[in-house]
C-alpha cells in the first residue's frame, strides 16, 4: 500500500488519532475514569467506550458489514451502552479494563483489516449515508475526525482532573 492510496492515507489517520488519543490517557488512573465534572456531563469511560463502539461501525460494520467475530471483539450490549446518542452515566458501566480491551481490540481488528481494502470499493455510495460522508472511503475519513472530535472532550476532561496539558 503507497501512500497515494486514499485507504493508506485514512489508516494512518485513523491510527494517528488512537496514538493521540492514547497519550491522552496514559497517566488518568482509573479511578478517575468515571469521574464527572459536573454531574450529567461526560466522563473518561464514556469517551473512550463510545470512540471503541464508533471506531467499529465507522471502520468495519460499514465498510465490510458485521461478521460472525465481531461479537468477540465487541458485544451488542457494548455497543448499546455507548452508542451515538447514549448517556455517560454514572454508575452500571464496564470496567476500565473491559473498556480498554475492547477500545484495543476493536482498533487491533481495523488494523489487520482495513489496509488490504481495495481502494476501489470504498468509493459506491452507502445504503445509508451519514450527514458527514456517503461512502465507504468516507467513513473511513470521518473515523479519525470523530476520534479526534472526541480527543478534545478527553483533553479538557484531563484538565478538569488536575492534568497537566501534554504540550
Amino acid at each position: 500500500m503507497t501512500e497515494s492510496n486514499p485507504v493508506y492515507k485514512a489508516v494512518e489517520r485513523i491510527d494517528q488519532a488512537r496514538r493521540y488519543t492514547l497519550e491522552l490517557i496514559r497517566d488518568v488512573d482509573d479511578s478517575d475514569w468515571f469521574c464527572e465534572p459536573m454531574p450529567g456531563t461526560t466522563h473518561l469511560a464514556w469517551q473512550l467506550g463510545h470512540l471503541a463502539m464508533a471506531e467499529y461501525a465507522l471502520a468495519l460494520m460499514r465498510v465490510r458489514d458485521a461478521q460472525p467475530g465481531d461479537r468477540d471483539i465487541i458485544s451488542r450490549d457494548f455497543r448499546r451502552h455507548f452508542f451515538k446518542g447514549s448517556k455517560p452515566e454514572p454508575s452500571g458501566n464496564p470496567s476500565p479494563d473491559e473498556i480498554r480491551t475492547v477500545f484495543n481490540a476493536v482498533h487491533a481488528q481495523v488494523m489487520q483489516e482495513v489496509p488490504s481494502l481495495d481502494p476501489a470499493s470504498l468509493t459506491n455510495a452507502l445504503a445509508a449515508p451519514h450527514p458527514m460522508f456517503d461512502t465507504k472511503l468516507g467513513a473511513l475519513e470521518f473515523c479519525a475526525d470523530h476520534e479526534f472530535l472526541h480527543a478534545g472532550q478527553i483533553g479538557l476532561l484531563r484538565r478538569l482532573l488536575g492534568k497537566k496539558p501534554l504540550r
